[in-house]
């Protein structure tokens, strides 16, 4: 009886392709699993392909709401973002995918799973450790790095003889990957870094140029960390990404265009769209340090690149991470508030924030009447600050190396009532007030 394996099919051309190969060459019976993280326009067609091609079953999933809640709001509370700006949307997908691999595959009784990744990019270490994670006894199959080994052109021929359902496009420049999240465009002329990228990698946002010449003012009310309402509308998780990505990608927010560390060794010259992305981190960031002490704040950041990095690695499902999440959600409970931002011409600018939990306190941050802080407390506090330092010149000399002013410390005057002193190469000579400096003109 032949062994079944149950494949992440996207119904393009490699698992198409890959679906014959593995029934023939191989001699797997195929589950195809389509997974809809909101990248899929047409998913009877998928599925129809899928058995066309020779799969004996296909599976499609709708998991647009487990993935935004699931996996895209812890990253949002955790701060993550790989690198300081990309906010992981195929690295966010990947284990979801991979658990719904292992759980179809145990309904169905297979023993492997395949996935559509190449021998080069992060996603085979995603997968294949996820898979590893959940469920060691499964096999895991890549067939465009284990053995099937076509060029596209050759995928193409393959598929005519085998009458595949396939529709032979042009072929993109670049490769796509896209969800909820965000959109990634790599390859084609983006391989030149020094190119600016061509308008025609972009699908989802605006160049500035083209962009509204007026802003749009949005209001983002979270609670506990987790967006919930949009302008006053209670909105679930899908419905307000997917209304952020339309108005970000309008007024061009959301344009990523980074030199990035791949895990498996490399450089690589990423280009991403994620408008809604964008907007929640920068909208989250903007209440968290309205509302978290300066403590939590300072090593949460710590946290939220730890964080991104695991996910990236592919490490979603270990100890660490859930650890990690045990303590960023720790951090949320007074993350609950109002944010408001303008988008404008690509760039997403909070212009107001409020929350019952505001550490800020106007009363003793204000220079004007009404000032209740303490002026006489900072004597103490500065002097006790200060005590290691003026502990340490004491004993064991002062820090300065090198002397400011100039050897002969000569005084020269250049104006009634006013003093220029020289001072030691390469610091500029400045002049008393009112008094300008003619070197300083040039």
């Amino acid at each position: 009886m032949p062994e079944k394996i149950v494949l992440a099919f996207s119904g393009g051309l490699d698992t198409t392709v890959a679906v014959k190969w593995l029934t023939e060459t191989r001699g797997f019976d195929v589950v195809a699993l389509t997974v809809d993280l909101g990248s899929q326009p047409n998913l009877n067609a998928i599925r129809e392909r899928a058995l066309a091609a020779g799969a004996l079953q296909s599976c499609v999933l709708d998991a647009r709401q487990p993935f935004i809640e699931r996996f895209c709001w812890p990253a949002l509370k955790a701060g993550a973002l790989y690198q300081g700006q990309y906010p992981l949307a195929t690295a966010l997908g990947r284990p979801l995918i991979a658990q719904l691999l292992v759980e179809v595959a145990a309904r169905e009784g297979a023993t492997w799973v395949g996935h559509g990744s190449t021998g080069k990019g992060n996603d085979q270490v995603r997968f294949d450790v996820a898979v590893g994670a959940l469920n060691p006894k499964l096999n895991v199959l890549a067939p465009l790095r284990d053995g099937m080994e076509m060029t596209r052109e050759e995928e193409i021929a393959y598929a005519r003889a085998k009458n595949l359902p396939i529709e032979v496009k042009p072929e993109s420049p670049y490769s796509v990957d896209e969800n909820l999240w965000g959109r990634s465009i790599e390859a084609g002329a983006l391989e030149d870094a020094l190119l600016k990228p061509p308008e025609d990698a972009f699908r989802w946002t605006s160049s500035v140029d083209n962009a509204p010449a007026s802003p749009a003012v949005i209001e983002l009310t979270f609670e506990r960390g987790v967006p919930t309402t949009l302008d006053g509308r209670r909105t679930r998780g899908v419905s307000l990404v997917e209304e952020l990505n339309r108005l970000g990608g309008l007024h061009g927010v959301g344009r990523i265009d980074m030199i990035e560390d791949r895990f498996v060794g490399i450089k690589s010259r990423e280009i991403y769209e994620a408008p809604a992305a964008v907007i929640l981190h920068t909208a989250h960031r903007a209440l968290e340090d309205l509302v978290l002490d300066a403590e939590v704040g300072r090593f949460k950041t710590s946290v939220a690149t730890e964080y991104a990095r695991l996910v990236y690695q592919g490490k979603w499902f270990s100890s660490h991470r859930r650890d990690l999440d045990t303590y960023v959600q720790s951090t949320q409970g007074a993350v609950s508030g109002t944010v408001r931002l303008t988008l404008h011409k690509g760039s997403a600018q909070v212009i107001g924030r409020s929350s019952p939990y505001s550490l800020y306190r106007p009363q003793l941050a204000t220079y004007s009447a009404g000032d209740q802080f303490d002026h006489q407390a900072a004597v103490g506090f500065i002097k006790l600050v200060g005590l290691p330092v003026r502990t340490q010149a004491a004993v064991q000399g002062s820090a300065v190396t090198e002397p400011l002013l100039e050897d002969d410390r000569h005084v020269v005057e250049v104006g009634p009532g006013a003093l220029e002193v020289g001072l030691a190469e390469p610091v500029l000579r400045t002049a008393m007030p009112g008094v300008v400096d003619p070197d300083l003109r040039r």
